[in-house]
């Protein structure tokens, strides 16, 4: 139970709730009773799922923008520029605070294809987690 409730921290932490997964992660390291394994695991699961919703988000946001807005224009210009300047490499860095999440939106505004933007957050995301285990730990 315990993982399931890393991994839903680790989702709302990369979607646009004001969350951080960090803090609850690192409370269940040095807690002592959990594999450390499992927890980067469950951990970065979460986050990349998150991503993928936001990539959807952008991926349909065209149908979208009428009804719902979800980031604020600035974060989005700000996003784009930086995706038009460094291209799908930026996803590596989709585990940035503030510019992350609308990285992965615009990501989906630009189609990028989802196997290769499920597998460039998961290297990006997978590393930031695997460092803050081995900092903690």
């Amino acid at each position: 139970m315990i993982y399931l409730s890393l991994f839903i921290s680790a989702f709302l932490a990369a979607t646009l709730l004001p969350f951080s997964s960090e803090v609850f992660l690192a409370t269940l390291i040095l807690s002592g009773k959990y594999n450390l394994l499992w927890l980067w695991i469950w951990v970065t699961l979460g986050n990349v799922t998150g991503s993928i919703i936001n990539w959807m988000l952008g991926r349909y946001f065209t149908q979208l923008q009428c009804r719902i807005s979800f980031f604020g224009q600035k974060e989005i210009d700000k996003a784009r520029e930086t995706f038009l300047r460094y291209g799908v490499w930026t996803l590596l860095l989709a585990w940035l605070p503030i510019v992350g999440d609308p990285l992965t939106f615009i990501a989906g505004v630009f189609r990028v294809p989802i196997l290769l933007f499920t597998t460039l957050v998961l290297l990006g995301k997978g590393c930031r987690y695997f460092i803050v285990i081995y900092l903690v730990a």
